[in-house]
């Protein structure tokens, strides 16, 4: 009989379980700790659980961690993991250190399905969405990485790594549950920021369940001829729907949007496309993370001159809006943003690729 995920339980299923194996009440909030806020990987690790009881969990139930495959170091300090799930699949995650922070960008799903043609993740096949346990594994992990390598602990987190974190919800939100709770890594929802190609639905889904962390949206054009060549997505939800949806989370949160906005020679450097941005952000209060482009060896897609980076800054700033040029992490490594895509794996462990 195949062991069951001890992970995938609630408190309240732990609570019902110890009942139902007329354990005390308070064995429940004892395990939870071990498996969240300690993050043991053995539930023979649990030292105030008595024998008995280890032993029965043991007999139903495992902890299924991931491992980490391979860790890459940039010359920025920026580390890059290859991170092996229980199963054997590969994601990636990336800790990214600056004087302040540490953040951990995660990944939600096993490669994409969104064919951004951008992006290099979105030329992996979807194998399948990452479980809450999967996704805290990461977190968790670069938690450590931060405190081993620079004596301080995880700040940060944006869902930016591999796959749609929208298209993975429950299991997400999860997660940061899991993530934000005493019981886990205690990290404020505000520090927490899920960055999405823009889902009308989904967005408001997020609105009406009350979340409490950002919310960006990987925006790179607000013209639907531009928007939709190199994000298909676009043609199911165009400007006007996304706009729409993005006016009803301002609504319900009051909470800022940030546009992530990549400019590339050609595609969307002209007057025309700074001025659709600046007409999108009168609309939406938000900010604009203006990112420099990392090569995926598409040459369709070449880095904007600088001069146009900084009339889309004048341009929005004259509107009372911030932007900010991102100058990317970690490139040596292929850690940057629109870069994860298993290019460097262990032997034996290959990328699955269409």
């Amino acid at each position: 009989m195949a062991l069951k995920n001890l992970r995938s339980l609630s408190k309240a299923d732990l609570e019902a379980l110890f009942s139902e194996w007329g354990e005390p009440g308070f064995r429940a909030a004892q395990v939870y700790d071990w498996i969240w806020a300690k993050g043991v990987h053995h539930i023979s690790d649990m030292r105030n659980i008595p024998r008995s009881l280890v032993e029965r969990l043991e007999s139903s139930y495992a902890i299924r961690p991931n491992a980490l495959a391979k860790a890459q170091h940039s010359e920025d300090g920026t580390i890059k993991n290859a991170v092996k799930l229980p199963d054997g699949l590969i994601v990636e995650s990336v800790l990214i250190p600056t004087e302040k922070r540490i953040t951990a960008c995660v990944s939600s799903q096993v490669g994409c399905s969104l064919n951004c043609a951008f992006c290099a993740t979105a030329r992996l096949k979807r194998m399948r969405n990452l479980e809450p346990d999967e996704i805290y594994d990461q977190v968790r992990s670069i938690h450590q990485q931060g405190l081993e390598h620079f004596g301080r602990p995880l700040t940060n987190i944006v869902f930016m790594g591999m796959g749609e974190p929208l298209m993975n919800y429950a299991n997400v939100l999860t997660a940061i549950e899991k993530i934000t709770q005493p019981e886990g890594l205690g990290l404020s929802p505000r520090r927490i920021t899920l960055s999405t190609v823009g889902l009308p639905k989904m967005i408001k889904r997020l609105a009406d369940d009350g979340v409490k962390f950002n919310l960006a949206v990987s925006l790179h054009s607000a013209r639907d001829v531009v928007r939709s060549q190199i994000m298909p997505i676009n043609d199911a939800a165009p400007i006007a729907v996304l706009q729409e949806s993005l006016d009803y989370w301002y609504r319900m949160t009051k909470r800022r949007i940030t546009f992530e906005y990549v400019v590339w020679k050609g595609v969307n450097d002209a007057v025309e496309d700074i001025d659709a941005l600046v007409q999108l952000c009168k609309r939406i209060p938000c900010k604009v993370n203006l990112i420099e482009y990392n090569a995926i060896g598409d040459e369709r897609f070449q880095q904007a001159d600088p001069e146009v980076l900084e009339a889309y800054v004048r341009a929005l700033d004259r509107i009372g809006v911030t932007a900010k040029v991102r100058r990317s992490r970690g490139k040596d490594i292929d850690a940057a943003c629109g870069q994860l895509a298993n290019k460097t794996l262990p032997e034996g462990l290959e990328a699955v690729v269409e």
